[in-house]
């Protein structure tokens, strides 16, 4: 059975933490990444669908970031589970914008569907937190690079989330029949693979796993991909989801294939 969160027509774009942002002049901007501008770019494209990461801070703010740091993406440095928010809230991502706190970004845009990769195992119980406090229970798909922490966090939500595979979950598929093993990954709420094309040169993706995915009713989502011809071929090959950078691409790919779902409206 689809979840709520997927039961919308596949293909489908997911914009990876906001996309790349293209201004008026057409200058593509990359390092706004995971910054409520961003957000709001890709929602204007008409994106339904905005991935993002989550990290917590000393005193427990879940917070949109990427990295473990802000060394890389902001104007300041040191670990943010070791920072207060009252020092992270300082940063500013490309030198003008703020970090998002999650729950300010569910709240900000109730109408979009959050992909939340969990970065930290610090960030377990604070994303809980904004789910409950947000009710977004629904519109939410959460992920992990960590089996354990992806496990713990579907134990610390207390009900049913859509959830993507772990790598343990992926195994399981990469290299399994159709079994009752891979059934119960679908009874657990794990609704969605989301996944490279291939992990340090070795191929992840496989017209096999996607069928198997598709026979247990699981969509398959590929990351990231930013070239538009190597998009075409993937949804040849019949994949669910594309997330991407390359927003206005990946946009133009799905439309000229009447595949551009995501809101149905567009104010750029």
């Amino acid at each position: 059975m689809i979840c709520e969160y997927l039961s919308g027509p596949s293909p489908i774009g997911l914009a990876h933490r906001g996309g790349w942002l293209v201004d008026d002049s057409g200058r593509v901007r990359t390092e706004l990444e995971n910054t409520a501008l961003a957000f709001q770019h890709a929602i204007d494209l008409g994106y339904r669908y905005l991935e993002t990461d989550v990290h917590a801070t000393a005193d427990g703010v879940a917070l949109a970031f990427h990295d473990a740091t802000l060394d890389r993406a902001t104007d300041r440095g040191g670990a943010i589970e070791r920072l207060p928010y009252s020092e992270v809230k300082r940063a500013r991502v490309g030198g003008s914008e703020p970090v998002p706190v999650l729950e300010e970004l569910l709240g900000s845009w109730p109408e979009a569907r959050f992909n939340i990769d969990v970065k930290a195992d610090a960030a377990v119980e604070p994303l809980a937190e904004a789910l409950r406090r947000t009710n977004a229970w629904n519109r939410v798909c959460v992920g992990s690079f960590d089996q354990r922490r992806l496990d713990r966090a579907r134990r610390a939500f207390g009900r049913r989330v859509s959830t993507s595979c772990g790598p343990v979950d992926v195994a399981r598929l990469r290299f399994s029949c159709f079994t009752p093993v891979l059934s119960w990954l679908a009874r657990r709420g794990v609704d969605c693979v989301q996944i490279p094309l291939r992990r340090r040169n070795f191929p992840i993706l496989s017209r096999d796993l996607i069928a198997t995915a598709h026979r247990l009713e699981m969509q398959v989502h590929v990351w990231t991909i930013n070239d538009p011809a190597l998009m075409r071929r993937l949804l040849d090959a019949g994949v669910d989801g594309i997330v991407s950078d390359n927003t206005v691409e990946l946009r133009r790919v799905l439309a000229e294939r009447g595949a551009w779902h995501n809101t149905g409206r567009s104010t750029v």
